[in-house]
């Protein structure tokens, strides 16, 4: 059995939040077994509670940047004494990695991310869809590969944090229902029409024992976010005010999380918090649904936009489906939230 797994999944925060729950699960099957995660030094909370993980940050701007950074990153990796790696990731830096590995004599496996499975699920035609795979299973695929095989059913999730004194002053004590929001995503095909979605929030702003906390960054987004706040008293634009650190502690302690489909609804997944996913161009299909969640998925209107999903990650424009998501009615948003904060 080999005591110590080098993972690598370097970049993309929902790609990498969604390693997180196959890790803790890892960790808990395996005890005996020592994980060190590679990543961008600002992942490093996401892993900061699982047991027998450490975390090596990697330097893409200096030390580990260009081909020979590689090398470097290979040496330097080299002598933690890893026995196996699962590549999480499986792009051209990180195929360089393993195999460097691999023609080191050390058992190297990757995640198979189901290009032509997907590829069919958006082709532009009208047709019959079904799920994939999730990027779950086919992670626990990769480390099955390297002989240890995962359960995912009953997984266990960390307690909701304390919040610190600092995070307070900016939260207030949590005293009501706390609807975490994350209007935006990277692609304007998977965003809810900012228009609907202030009509969300001032629906349900309504409700004193709500507070609304609106998650984002960046100037631009930040602008926006204080335009939604629309003067009610209850909502707080939390973007631009904490770290990383600080805004998962804040997103362990929702009662929900209203969420594109972006990073911010696998963080809240990762953390066992309820999330409700408003999906335009993208699927849950695809293989991208929140962890652990029930059918909290609002997808595009299928018989008025046929093709969809028409793309895997919503860097595809396709004439005439620029309005999909404005088939997702704001009632129906409203009452999903609802839903979940009154079971």
């Amino acid at each position: 059995m080999s005591s110590h797994i080098l993972v690598i999944r370097l970049s993309a925060m929902g790609d990498v939040a969604m390693t997180v729950p196959v890790l803790r699960a890892f960790s808990l099957q395996y005890p005996n077994v020592k994980i060190t995660v590679v990543s961008r030094p600002f992942f490093k909370p996401f892993f900061d509670d699982i047991e027998n993980t450490t975390f090596f940050p990697i330097d893409l701007k200096e030390r580990h940047k260009g081909f020979l950074g590689l090398l470097r990153l290979f040496s330097d990796l080299r002598k933690l004494n890893i026995d196996a790696v699962a590549d999480l990731h499986n792009v051209l830096r990180s195929k360089i990695i393993r195999t460097l590995f691999a023609l080191n004599g050390k058992k190297v496996a990757a995640t198979d991310k189901g290009r032509q499975d997907k590829k069919a699920l958006t082709k532009l035609a009208i047709k019959t869809i079904s799920p994939t795979k999730t990027m779950f299973e086919r992670h626990c695929e990769t480390f099955e590969k390297l002989g240890f095989p995962l359960h995912l059913e009953s997984p266990t999730f960390p307690e909701k944090v304390i919040l610190s004194d600092d995070i307070i002053k900016i939260t207030g004590k949590k005293e009501e229902n706390w609807i975490g929001i994350a209007p935006f995503a990277q692609y304007e095909s998977k965003v809810y029409p900012l228009d609907l979605m202030q009509q969300v929030i001032d629906e349900l702003a309504k409700i004193a024992s709500n507070k609304i906390l609106l998650f984002g960054g960046g100037s631009e987004e930040i602008k926006k976010l204080n335009q939604l706040k629309n003067n009610h008293e209850n909502v707080l634009v939390l973007a631009g005010k904490t770290n990383l650190k600080e805004e998962l502690a804040i997103i362990s302690n929702l009662n929900v999380m209203l969420s594109m489909d972006s990073g911010n609804a696998h963080i809240a997944a990762m953390l066992g918090v309820k999330v409700i996913t408003l999906w335009g161009a993208t699927h849950p299909f695809a293989g991208f649904q929140p962890f652990h969640q029930p059918d909290f998925c609002l997808t595009s209107d299928r018989k008025l936009y046929p093709f969809l999903p028409t793309s895997v990650y919503g860097n595809k424009k396709v004439a005439g489906y620029e309005n999909a998501m404005r088939s997702i009615s704001v009632e129906n948003v409203v009452g999903k939230i609802n839903f979940v904060l009154n079971h």
